[in-house]
């Protein structure tokens, strides 16, 4: 069981990070947004957070050892696509205008 929490932790804090952020926008361009708070430090802040726990997910997939190598490889393997695609995808947050 613990093999398999490795190896689906990093697309599970992906798929939380990418459609709670994408979620947070939605609520931020929308009219129940608090005026006094500014949406885009937010979102910032969450993106960072996302990425951040897909590198501690990826350190630990490095440095961790697993009873069969091969479950290790793909282990790492799926932790830094985590990371590729939390960059990928939270990107345009960050990058571009936060209400079109």
């Amino acid at each position: 069981m613990n093999e398999m929490l490795r190896l689906s932790a990093a697309m599970t804090v992906w798929l939380i990070g990418f459609s709670g952020t994408y979620g947070l926008q939605a609520l931020a361009c929308s009219r129940h947004w608090p005026a006094d708070v500014a949406a885009r430090p937010v979102l910032i802040t969450v993106c960072a957070v996302v990425v951040g726990l897909q590198v501690l997910i990826l350190v630990g997939a490095l440095f961790s050892p697993s009873r069969s190598r091969h479950l290790q490889r793909i282990t790492v393997a799926l932790a830094a696509t985590g990371v590729v695609a939390a960059v990928w995808t939270l990107l345009p947050v960050v990058a571009l205008s936060i209400c079109l």
